[in-house]
């Protein structure tokens, strides 16, 4: 099977899935993080996914990456060779993101183990409101995720650990003040608010630059 024809039916049926499940090139591409410029080329045979993105659209439309690649005019069974590759390539790439996720897991497992490590000790030792060791527990671990998932090169939810980890550090120093010293010293929180709009804004420019690249 040459690549224009690959490119022609998967774009096909990547155009059958969407109207299928009732989204707009917009909505489809929205999920993905691509633009509906992309997504349109796609389904016009003009260009193809990756094999990450190709795996995303088998979950979003609920279908294998097989059924992705195939011939809407063959029937099932017909599998080309190309589609084959695929597909093999497509479970070894869903086998490294299932270990990741049982490596985030464990990390995570670690940093809260850490933090009722530091609670029992503390706690043993009589000093008061050990406790607050699970608030810090919040922005560390977000600081974990975002580590681990920059090294992957997956920047998807950034954006949100970036906030936790603001946030999180932010009342976590609220919380102690108040506890601690029995000041409330609320106005900290307000700085969160700049803060927030700042990340917003930043990935805003990241995914513009990433949109404009897709589309180069």
């Amino acid at each position: 099977m040459n690549d224009e024809k690959l490119k022609n039916q998967l774009g096909e049926n990547i155009a059958a899935l969407r109207k299928r499940g009732g989204m707009t090139q917009a909505a489809l591409a929205d999920r993905i993080n691509y633009s509906d410029k992309a997504v349109s080329k796609w389904e016009r045979g003009e260009s193809i996914p990756d094999v990450l993105t190709l795996m995303e659209l088998s979950e979003i439309f609920e279908v294998s990456v097989d059924e992705l690649l195939r011939d809407p005019n063959e029937l099932p069974q017909n599998v080309g060779k190309v589609e084959q590759v695929m597909g093999r390539a497509v479970e070894k790439t869903l086998k490294r993101k299932a270990d990741k996720r049982i490596i985030e897991k464990l990390c995570s497992v670690l940093v809260w183990f850490v933090a009722l490590l530091i609670f029992v000790i503390f706690s043993s030792l009589e000093i008061p409101k050990s406790w607050l060791a699970f608030f810090y527990a919040v922005p560390v671990n977000c600081i974990v995720m975002l580590c681990l998932r920059s090294a992957w090169r997956d920047f998807r939810t950034n954006k949100w650990l970036i906030s936790g980890i603001v946030w999180g550090f932010l009342i976590s120093f609220y919380v102690t003040v108040l506890v601690l010293a029995q000041y409330n010293l609320w106005k900290i929180l307000l700085l969160g608010i700049p803060g927030q709009i700042a990340i917003l804004l930043w990935f805003r420019m990241f995914r513009k630059g990433n949109v404009e690249e897709h589309n180069g």
